[in-house]
């Protein structure tokens, strides 16, 4: 069946390359074509919002701007995972492209070798795809992220540029934010020490009738509030003071890079075992909410709103709670104070695997000249963002001008609305890049991205003591899929034993006998490959 539809995928690529030949117009003034031109994709979107694409104000332009009208097919997000799966085992389900695919390498790698998506290596020019060209000038080291060892691109990526290195907006995910409201009622100050943050949280508990009366607060009082294991909202940035100072800052891949070029697993060092008996002792106080371990996002959210938390984690708190009243909680100091940058930061956001064109594409350059469009410096942030003058009671830009008097978007106030919300409800995600150099040209930077970037520049910068990150390298397909598989079981039992740890506590001989698991589980060899390709990096950056 493999080798059957292998080559059903390959005789397409091979027709639809023919097709491609003689089509030699520049992209300037491509666009719009003169006779409608029908292409078809995939892509997912946030549940509750907008199912067909081309209701979306976004697309509706691209589509008067190009003259090319998409045929979409829209999964919601909850069902993606599952549905991609099958879309890509077989050539009669896919479309001429994937405009939200959120590969991992190792699923461009494969699909790559199956034949389902070709290399985009010829398209990406300055005739055909002059935006992405452009950008890649500019930044090569993104051109060279995007290329597997064997030399081929089988993807566009996602490229989101707010500050750099140790200032970048990527490198904190997980804030902590702390309810000043309460604290500032308690006559108490922000904690700085883990020590006085564990009082500030037994004040929250036994003061919890008077908050619940002065805040008018309906529902128990929950000191601390998080959602274990899942990224942003996990609460491993609190245990970065224990130990050597590196904590559990990678939720992916629980690694980190010392300062003399090691990779590291975070799970073996002391700081994750005296970090996870700190936090047992928070949750054996009732400090830490009972369904941390359990909670979905719109649980965890509605809590927010409700006005219980003391404490909360997210990329941003607007998403859990209104600002007023909460700040970032400061690196909080145990045998040191520091604050391990997240891996990949130091380069910005970025999506390898966000768009691919699949191999029954009749016209891949068309497909390609389109998804340019994409990466305009004017259109990135809207897909990234939102767009302007909708018909509907929000929009997140209105339309001004920069000093030079062209157009400029500027991003109008969220209020106390959730920065999340109103920009899934009309984004469209995909391909795309915001560079550093737009903001004041063609965008205005978010006021929630600057206030971030400012809280990271004033609290936690000044706190990172580790100057390396694991970049984002592409790995051949033998390394990434050896990875893959150690990874799933490695993360697995870091995963659950993190949440039995922090709920029940453990001792020494569990200790051992968890580290004899991971040694069991290929630790060793998952680390040298990834020391491997760091080294590779840091000689290519020496050079």
């Amino acid at each position: 069946m493999r080798k059957f539809a292998k080559s059903m995928i390959a005789a397409t690529l091979a027709a639809a390359m023919v097709a491609s030949v003689g089509m030699t117009a520049m992209a300037e003034d491509f666009f719009p074509v003169e006779d409608t031109v029908t292409l078809t994709g995939l892509i997912s979107y946030p549940d509750s919002t907008e199912s067909d694409p081309n209701n979306r104000t976004i697309f509706k332009r691209l589509e008067e701007k190009s003259n090319v009208h998409i045929e979409w097919t829209a999964i919601p997000n909850s069902q993606w995972s599952e549905k991609i799966q099958t879309t890509m085992s077989s050539p009669k389900n896919l479309t001429d492209f994937i405009f939200t695919a959120g590969f991992s390498d190792s699923d461009l790698l494969r699909y790559g070798d199956f034949g389902a998506i070709i290399p985009l290596n010829d398209y990406i020019t300055p005739e055909i795809m002059p935006n992405l060209s452009a950008v890649y000038e500019k930044f090569p080291e993104y051109k060279a992220m995007t290329t597997d060892v064997n030399g081929n691109i089988w993807s566009f990526p996602w490229i989101e540029q707010l500050g750099s290195g140790k200032t970048a907006i990527q490198t904190v995910g997980d804030m902590p934010f702390i309810n000043k409201a309460w604290l500032d009622f308690l006559g108490l100050e922000v904690p700085t020490t883990v020590d006085e943050f564990k009082d500030v949280l037994i004040a929250f508990r036994d003061n919890a009738d008077k908050i619940k009366a002065e805040f008018g607060i309906d529902g128990d009082i929950i000191p601390m509030s998080c959602i274990v294991n899942d990224g942003n909202q996990d609460p491993a940035l609190l245990i970065n003071g224990f130990g050597e100072g590196y904590g559990d800052c990678d939720q992916g891949r629980h690694i980190a890079v010392t300062n003399d070029g090691q990779v590291i697993s975070t799970a073996t060092t002391e700081g994750f075992k005296k970090g996870m008996a700190w936090l047992h002792e928070l949750y054996a106080e009732n400090l830490i909410d009972p369904e941390a371990f359990t909670q979905d996002w719109s649980t965890y959210v509605a809590k927010g709103k409700s006005g219980r938390y003391g404490v909360c984690f997210s990329w941003d708190v607007g998403n859990i709670a209104t600002l007023d009243g909460w700040v970032p909680l400061p690196p909080l100091e145990a045998d040191t104070k520091n604050i391990t940058p997240e891996n990949g930061s130091f380069t910005s956001g970025y999506d390898r695997g966000r768009c691919v064109v699949t191999a029954i594409a009749e016209d891949p350059e068309m497909v390609c000249r389109w998804i340019d469009l994409m990466y305009d410096p004017f259109q990135s942030p809207q897909n990234n963002w939102g767009t302007y003058g909708e018909d509907d009671d929000f929009d997140i830009f209105e339309l001004g001008e920069n000093e030079n008097g062209e157009p400029m978007l500027q991003h109008a106030p969220l209020g106390d609305a959730s920065p999340v919300e109103v920009r899934e409800a009309e984004n469209v995600a995909g391909p795309l890049a915001v560079l550093d150099e737009y903001y004041g040209v063609y965008v205005t930077c978010p006021d929630d991205a600057q206030y971030r970037l400012d809280w990271i520049k004033d609290i936690y910068t000044p706190e990172m003591h580790n100057d390396n990150v694991f970049p984002n390298v592409f790995m051949s397909q033998e390394d990434t899929e050896q990875l893959s598989n150690l990874e799933a079981d490695l993360n697995k039992t870091i995963n659950a034993t993190r949440s039995d740890w922090i709920m029940n506590g453990f001792d020494d001989a569990a200790w051992e006998q968890f580290q004899s698991d991971l040694e069991a589980y290929g630790l060793s060899e998952y680390l040298a490959i990834e020391q491997k390709y760091y080294d590779a990096y840091a000689a290519s950056e020496a050079e």
